[in-house]
């Protein structure tokens, strides 16, 4: 065999023996980002600074938490990520860190309620009953206050409902006053089509998507929607006709709607075991 052949052989194999290594680098890279994420996003472990390797199945955890409870909870969190068989539990326990936290935890509570605010307030603008009305939404761990004057008992009301049905919110103080003058001037004015132009079914297929991911009381991904010139079609699976209900309610009160087809919605039918 001459030189340049086993220079050939030679860098054929370490190419093939590179790519399993490489393949496993980059799975250890992804599990590692889902650990870090699962921990990142739990309201007890947030506060803290937990650094996060993966090796093959085992993930080693370091850093610091505050008491026993916690370190505990960290493990559980990375052996319950899809992936992950061990955990190599290197956190330490100081309980120093309690005011830290608190400042942390304060801050990730505004962050929430800020979140939570913006939800409801992109519902309110994309229902055909609220979206012109001026109304302002205020969220303080869970409780929502809205304010604001609207010419319709249906605009109150359905605010209220979006509010309500809003995953994350516990209690919702309905403050929205009826304006009386404006209300004289809508019964005056003759009722007509909704003025503007017809969003895309894109549009609408986006904003009743997002409106049944935001709700508390359905599962929205497991409901397909579709659109074609207004008219929606909702298929999957629901656990009740409750549910079926309520997603049919909140897809006919999107601004452009102009029908909703739950035919292929389908309730869960239980399985005695």
């Amino acid at each position: 065999m001459s030189l340049f052949s086993r220079h050939t052989v030679l860098a054929a194999s370490l190419l093939l023996a590179a790519v399993p290594a490489f393949a496993d680098s980059v799975q250890d890279a992804r599990l590692e980002g889902a650990v870090q994420t699962a921990v990142s996003l739990n309201k007890l472990l947030n506060p803290f600074r937990i650094e996060v390797q993966v090796e093959g199945a085992q993930a080693r955890l370091s850093g610091e938490v505050e008491n026993p409870v916690e370190r505990d909870l960290a493990e559980r969190v990375a052996l319950a990520t899809r992936g992950i068989e061990r955990v190599d539990n290197q956190l330490q326990v100081n309980p120093q860190l309690a005011e830290r936290p608190l400042e942390l935890r304060a801050y990730a509570q505004r962050l929430e309620d800020a979140t939570l605010t913006s939800v409801i307030r992109a519902r309110l603008l994309w229902s055909r009953v609220t979206e012109k009305a001026s109304i302002e939404v205020e969220s303080r761990e869970g409780v929502v206050t809205m304010r604001g004057r609207v010419d319709n008992v249906e605009a109150k009301e359905q605010a209220g409902v979006i509010a309500r049905t809003t995953e994350g919110v516990y209690l919702v103080n309905n403050l929205i006053s009826l304006d009386s003058a404006a209300m004289a001037l809508a019964r005056d004015k003759p009722v007509t089509a909704p003025s503007g132009p017809q969003p895309s079914d894109a549009w609408i297929i986006d904003k009743v998507q997002s409106s049944l991911r935001f709700s508390r009381n359905l599962d929205g991904p497991n409901i397909k929607v579709a659109s074609q010139d207004g008219m929606v079609r909702l298929s999957g699976e629901v656990v009740s006709n409750e549910q079926k209900s309520i997603a049919v309610q909140i897809a006919g009160q999107i601004l452009g709607v102009r029908g909703v087809d739950a035919d292929l919605l389908k309730v869960a039918s239980k399985v005695e075991g």
